[in-house]
């Protein structure tokens, strides 16, 4: 069993990617949004809403790593400065690495021009109906990145099967190439 977590800041593209990889390797994508954009018309971006989605997104991981499948794509933003986001992770990665798996951490960084280019993205726009007022997202987007580190300072993570990819100037195709050829998937 694989567990590979795609992780970046906001629209860098860790979706698009996932959706490459999962071509390639035939590991199922679970992105971030998909337990959001179920829950979102509910109950807003309320603290209720990112408890269920937390509580789905570990029932999601526990049936997944138990299973026989070979593994998932899981994307996630991660503050970097904040111990609970270090300790989801941590958290996560315990549910697979208990039954067995091999865990592959990529991170994705883009310039900021190229985020919010990507923002608009219609694929984007397509897969993520809660990014599509395009004035609040672009403002999400910059608040956040002024609130919290989203990408790891070098030599941060100390994990064996690690690679960061700065895909401004990549296609999502070679970014996916990267990973699969980087890890063997």
């Amino acid at each position: 069993m694989k567990f590979v977590l795609i992780f970046g800041p906001q629209a860098v593209g860790k979706m698009t990617v996932g959706q490459e990889l999962e071509k390639i390797t035939g590991l199922k994508l679970f992105h971030n949004h998909m337990t959001i954009e179920l829950l979102e018309p509910f109950f807003g971006f309320s603290p209720e809403m990112w408890k269920l989605s937390n509580q789905f997104r570990t029932e999601i991981f526990k049936a997944v790593a138990k299973s026989e499948k070979e593994g998932l794509i899981f994307t996630y933003v991660w503050a970097f400065d904040q111990q609970e986001d270090w300790d989801y992770v941590d958290k996560v990665c315990e549910i697979f690495e208990s039954k067995g798996a091999s865990i592959y951490f990529v991170e994705l960084e883009a310039d900021i021009n190229k985020r919010l280019e990507r923002n608009k993205s219609p694929h984007r726009l397509e897969h993520k109906p809660t990014k599509r007022n395009i004035e609040w997202s672009e403002n999400e987007l910059k608040e956040t990145m002024k609130k919290y580190r989203l990408n790891s300072c070098k030599g941060e993570i100390q994990k064996e099967n690690y690679i960061k990819i700065n895909n401004s100037n990549l296609s999502s195709v070679e970014v996916a190439k990267k990973i699969s050829e980087r890890f063997n998937l």
